[in-house]
């Protein structure tokens, strides 16, 4: 019996092993370093340099570029800059950027000039959002349809451990050096991304505007016009009369319809669980727990669980399907987030905390990954990187633009009622999904 689980097991982590899956988690390792670095890191040195909060407060904006990203996609779309490939080119350039921004941003000095470090923090975030535009593009055009969801897996433990060691392994660091050190150390292990750049195979080219005009214009224009062929040729096999005002009236509107339901399930999909995040420290606070408990359960507890949720989330997803995952997990991902309306009425319980965070974070590591081969399948691989990036830009939205009202929802309903509420916004997405379905092959 053991010896059957190990083989499974074994089976199980070997699509991982494949030297294209090292390469996207070690991808995402280097993705996952910068945000952190210009959000936990930063916010802890501009608070010991005796910065004031409304300063601090504004340097939210330094996160700017990540939701702005799909405005200067279609350059690496259209342009090939070295004779390592269109996409290794543009990564070894973005990369080296990065380590140069990042050691100037450590380099700063918040209390004397503050707006000095927060235009270098601008710069760290531009490239990092540069970089990442790349690494999804490349991870689409590298990997087959079939093997998306195993490549979101290892890219989102990727980008957790590349996060950790950014946020929790800077902050670290910086009770026993200076943060200029601390941004030199960083800006040091993201040399590991050029050697993984210059390791790896250039993907194959698709498609390659021929001008620039064509670069920013065709891939809007594809997606919105990606259905009607595949509604035309279902509708004559139909035997309907496709001549008919009628009927291109009703092609029309179905073609119409799929991608703004398709922009609108990306949108929705982690809504729920991006608000009761928004609020989750004042929460734990709020409800009685120290700081020290906060840092230690939350941190722990919620990163294991996220990297087992994004691995379990790969392979359960390999097993039954994009579709049933992303409904499967779109409903743990409800529930979870009931498990903090529980919390706010039992009130400080450790071990309940340990639950709580134990689930949501299990729930939002499967979600993730199945949400990002979702949108790897959105994609065409002839627009990969600037498809890519305004999908992921719209991801990104629901963090910066709705959990801004959370606060004011916290005021008007009580803990109790608002994470209730946020577990009920999650389902128009699964709605959506399910009108979908006949739509999209997954």
């Amino acid at each position: 019996m053991s010896f059957d689980m190990i083989r499974t097991l074994q089976t199980s982590i070997n699509p991982y092993l494949e030297k294209k899956m090292l390469i996207t988690l070690s991808m995402g390792f280097v993705s996952g370093v910068p945000l952190l670095l210009t959000i936990t890191l930063l916010q802890a040195w501009l608070t010991d340099e005796g910065v004031s909060k409304s300063t601090i407060g504004l340097f939210a904006l330094v996160g700017l570029p990540y939701s702005l990203k799909f405005i200067w996609a279609p350059l690496f779309d259209h342009f090939t800059v070295s004779a390592l490939g269109r996409r290794r080119g543009w990564l070894l350039i973005t990369q080296i950027l990065l380590i140069i921004s990042i050691i100037i941003l450590g380099m700063g000095n918040p209390s004397m000039n503050p707006f000095n470090v927060a235009v270098l923090a601008t710069l760290v975030a531009f490239s990092s959002a540069s970089q990442d535009i790349v690494i999804d593009a490349y991870r689409r055009e590298s990997l087959i349809d079939e093997e998306q969801t195993i490549g979101a897996s290892a890219y989102v433990l990727g980008y957790r451990i590349g996060a950790l060691a950014a946020g929790a392994g800077g902050l670290i660091l910086a009770d026993y050096m200076s943060y200029q050190m601390v941004y030199a150390i960083m800006s040091i292990i993201m040399i590991y991304g050029v050697f993984i750049t210059l390791i790896a195979e250039e993907p194959k080219k698709y498609y390659e505007p021929s001008n620039f005009i064509s670069a920013i214009y065709n891939p809007f224009v594809e997606f919105f016009n990606r259905y009607v062929s595949i509604n035309i040729a279902s509708d004559r096999l139909m035997n309907l009369n496709i001549r008919s005002k009628i009927s291109r009236r009703n092609i029309m509107s179905n073609t119409l319809l799929i991608p703004v339901l398709i922009l609108l399930f990306i949108l929705l999909y982690k809504i729920g669980d991006t608000m009761a995040h928004s609020l989750s420290t004042n929460f734990y606070l709020d409800i009685g727990f120290s700081k020290s408990e906060i840092g230690t359960i939350v941190k722990f507890f919620g990163l294991f669980a996220t990297l087992v949720g994004a691995f379990i989330g790969g392979l359960v997803s390999l097993k039954i399907g994009l579709f049933r995952s992303l409904m499967i997990f779109g409903i743990f991902q409800a529930i979870a987030t009931l498990g903090f309306s529980v919390l706010a009425y039992v009130g400080d319980s450790l071990y309940l905390l340990m639950l709580v965070i134990s689930l949501e974070n299990l729930a939002a590591g499967m979600g993730y990954t199945a949400y990002l081969a979702f949108i790897a399948n959105m994609t065409n691989k002839r627009f990969t990187a600037t498809q890519f990036a305004l999908m992921t830009a719209l991801m990104s939205l629901p963090r910066t633009l709705f959990s801004g009202m959370s606060g004011y929802l916290v005021e008007m309903l009580d803990w109790e009622l608002y994470f209730i509420f946020c577990s009920v916004i999650a389902f128009p997405a699964l709605i959506i999904l399910i009108k979908l379905r006949r739509s999209l092959k997954i």
